[in-house]
């Protein structure tokens, strides 16, 4: 199929597609006019894809999991756990730093609702 169809298909942009090529997440072959053709099984490959990036992995992440996708064996098993796992413990950390963020924010709107009554009652 080409491009727009797997475009189409998946609910995924063409321009999204040729990015995933570029990432080495999607392979294509080329037709004599130099068109991109893909099998049907790109289909859920591509859903898979989406379903990774919607856990916030990112491009590089997934490259570095779908040998276990491709070739599943106790050691390809066991390298996309690790790397799971360190996804995992990446966004804990992000999540921390949000907290810690949102926590100053807060201050800060206290402080500005405190100057904000002084200024009405003044």
């Amino acid at each position: 199929m080409r491009i727009g169809e797997l475009a189409a298909r998946t609910g995924v942009s063409v321009r999204s597609l040729r990015y995933y090529e570029e990432q080495g997440l999607l392979t294509s072959q080329r037709s004599p006019s130099g068109h991109r053709r893909y099998v049907e099984g790109q289909v859920e490959r591509i859903r898979f894809i989406q379903r990774l990036f919607s856990a916030g992995l990112s491009s590089r992440t997934i490259v570095d999991l779908l040998p276990c996708v491709e070739s599943p064996n106790a050691d390809t098993s066991e390298a996309a756990f690790e790397r799971m796992s360190q996804e995992r413990d990446r966004l804990d950390r992000h999540i921390e730093d949000l907290i810690t963020t949102r926590a100053a924010l807060d201050e800060l709107i206290a402080a500005n609702r405190a100057h904000r009554t002084e200024l009405t009652n003044a």
